[in-house]
């Protein structure tokens, strides 16, 4: 009984606000025998979704413990203050640490800021998720600092933002399980990293187009080489179609009787009008009456 061959697939998590699709879509060009499945996670499941294996690598924001995980930082996010619309905040064209000193920010569970000091004045408590704050700054209650995407994922038409002039910023990494090096996670981080598909890398590799050979030179003295059966450089259709001996110049062999072969002949008939041909056609005498 023979064993069933098993598909390949790839597997890839990413956290809210990272947008893997134009990934995606390279993968789908370059490997598609190979499905990539995407697996959307909350920010604090990135890490154990990748240590638990239900996922081959995968689009996380750092920090990440490195502790059996490798990561290649890819990108760094802007930040932005998230206010109602009718917020002072809106006249602004940028925002600093220092204006927020008589706002309340809200700082959720899930924020992947790294504060030293948190601006604003604090909440009365956390809010579980970024959407949580989200809704309570929407009610007027404080504003939010948060990554671009995330405020563009949470759009309201009531909230706008604006950047934040002094803040920290995310970063967002590729990350995957050590010992889960394979060829796929080999051929996604060229993708991340922009490499080419005829690299040296990737799975996705096809064979580059082989250059043309130079053309093999004749040798001297044979027929059809570059002095002879070419149509004739300087044999038959040159200057005057046939050498001293009778053959064409660079046929390699003479003709019995001193005549030229049929092949010289006919190259010698469509070479320049100085030719052969040529010549017997003007100089050929008129019989005498």
């Amino acid at each position: 009984m023979t064993e069933m061959q098993v598909t390949p697939s790839f597997r890839l998590a990413y956290v809210p606000g990272v947008t893997p699709g134009k990934w995606a879509r390279v993968w789908s060009e370059r490997l598609p025998d190979v499905p990539l499945a995407l697996v959307a996670v909350e920010a604090a499941d990135g890490e154990p979704t990748l240590r638990a294996g239900d996922a081959d690598a995968g689009l996380l924001r750092l920090p990440v413990d490195r502790t059996g995980l490798s990561a290649i930082p890819l990108y760094t996010e802007t930040t932005v203050v998230v206010f109602p619309k009718d917020h002072w905040l809106a006249a602004a064209e940028e925002v600093t640490v220092a204006d927020l000193a008589d706002d309340v920010v809200f700082h959720p569970l899930d924020d992947t800021l790294e504060w030293e000091q948190l601006p604003g004045r604090p909440a009365i408590e956390r809010p579980a998720s970024t959407a949580d704050a989200i809704e309570l700054v929407a009610a007027g209650v404080g504003v939010l600092l948060v990554p671009q995407s995330l405020a563009r994922l949470h759009h309201r038409r009531d909230l706008t933002f604006r950047t934040m002039a002094d803040a920290p910023q995310s970063r967002i990494a590729l990350s995957w399980p050590e010992e889960g090096t394979t060829d796929l996670v080999e051929e996604f981080i060229g993708i991340v990293r922009g490499r080419t598909v005829n690299s040296s890398r990737g799975r996705g590799q096809t064979a580059a187009t082989p250059a043309e050979a130079p053309a093999a030179k004749s040798a001297p003295g044979r027929a059809g080489g570059a002095k002879g059966g070419t149509g004739g450089a300087k044999g038959g259709g040159g200057k005057g179609g046939a050498s001293k001996g009778g053959a064409p110049k660079g046929s390699g062999k003479p003709a019995a009787g001193g005549r030229a072969t049929a092949a010289g002949r006919a190259k010698g008939g469509s070479g320049s009008s100085s030719g052969g041909a040529a010549a017997a056609r003007r100089g050929r005498p008129k019989r005498r009456g």
